[in-house]
């Protein structure tokens, strides 16, 4: 059986608190960020459904990514973790081994659909449950996703200003076409980096550098069992940055428009500071470079044609302009449209 706790108590990680305006939300633009964030963040009765699956046949999983790191929207992915604890398992043949295995035991099942195996640097195997309608990925010992879920929700939570700016990031970049790794943009894990350093090195930051400031919560050398419970006694943070919702929107988009140096810098949550970009093959040639907090991977590595790049440049252009000119969500994205979509 898999026990409750191990997707955390329910104060912490395992519910969605009640959302408090953050701020006096006078701007329309703040408003209707707001509003757009409350219709669209992921209800307790949409992580319980995700919670209540999993096959009682495999030992151990882990719920993580954006169910879980406070992110998600009502119709986020569920995405799962199996932790093999005996040896290291090799994500290019192990991984799709195992899945592989799985993947022939979901067949049987009548009510799991569209069973299908990725092959990634990180295989997936994608199904979805028909009764709840969750879909789930499914990935085997990819630990550091675990590690990276905690780091997130406590960035979610640490500050409530946080929470809303990411989800309408991820909603307005879906629609713009620039979040979609498989086709060489960028993965909605990069642009959640993108928007905590920025907002972690803005003048008078809005959150702090988690890493940096609780070394001993986050540690890669953590077991992992007890990663979820590393973060629990971290208090909110209190930052002097006044910014409405509608000023740091407008703020993520001039500094990834116009100030932030695609060229020679590299975007990093862990040390909370735009890098100089290592001189390795990993980042040498690569249009965007976002370290991955524990592993300093490349997040944006699917970002590889220049045609892509460009595009994505231009989108962070055009919404500036648009939105300063307009002062109206809906200039670049249908407010009520998305929030049917949910």
């Amino acid at each position: 059986d898999v026990k409750r706790q191990r997707f955390g108590s329910p104060g912490i990680y395992g519910r969605t608190p009640q959302v408090v305006s953050p701020l006096p939300v006078a701007q329309s633009l703040s408003q209707q960020i707001l509003a757009l964030f409350q219709a669209c963040q992921q209800q307790n009765d949409d992580l319980e459904k995700k919670e209540r699956l999993y096959f009682p046949s495999l030992y151990e999983f882990y719920l993580a990514g954006s169910t879980l790191n406070g992110f998600g929207s009502r119709s986020s992915d569920a995405d799962l973790c199996l932790v093999i604890k005996d040896g290291s398992v090799d994500q290019r043949t192990d991984a799709v081994y195992i899945l592989s295995l799985i993947r022939k035991l979901l067949y049987r099942l009548s009510y799991i659909e569209r069973p299908q195996l990725i092959r990634a640097k990180v295989p997936i195997l994608k199904f979805r449950d028909k009764v709840s309608g969750v879909e789930f990925d499914l990935n085997v010992n990819n630990i550091v996703g675990i590690r990276n879920t905690f780091l997130l929700r406590t960035y979610a939570y640490i500050e409530s200003r946080v929470r809303p700016i990411i989800l309408v990031i991820k909603k307005w970049a879906r629609y713009r076409g620039i979040n979609d790794a498989s086709r060489g943009t960028l993965s909605s894990y990069s642009l959640v980096l993108m928007v905590l350093h920025y907002l972690q090195t803005l003048p008078e930051p809005v959150i702090p550098c988690l890493q940096k400031d609780y070394p001993e919560c986050f540690s890669v050398s953590m077991d992992i069992h007890l990663v979820p419970e590393g973060p629990k006694g971290i208090p909110p943070f209190i930052s002097k940055n006044q910014s409405t919702l509608g000023d740091l929107f407008l703020g993520f988009l001039k500094y990834y428009a116009k100030e932030f140096n695609w060229d020679k810098l590299m975007i990093s949550v862990r040390e909370a500071d735009a890098l100089p970009k290592p001189n390795c093959r990993e980042w040498k040639n690569k249009f965007i470079c976002v370290e991955e907090p524990f592993d300093r991977s490349n997040t944006a590595r699917a970002v590889h044609e220049k045609v892509k790049f460009d595009a994505i440049k231009a989108e962070f252009t055009e919404s500036l302009r648009l939105l300063q000119l307009k002062k109206d969500l809906n200039a670049i994205l249908p407010v009520r449209a998305t929030i049917q979509e949910r």
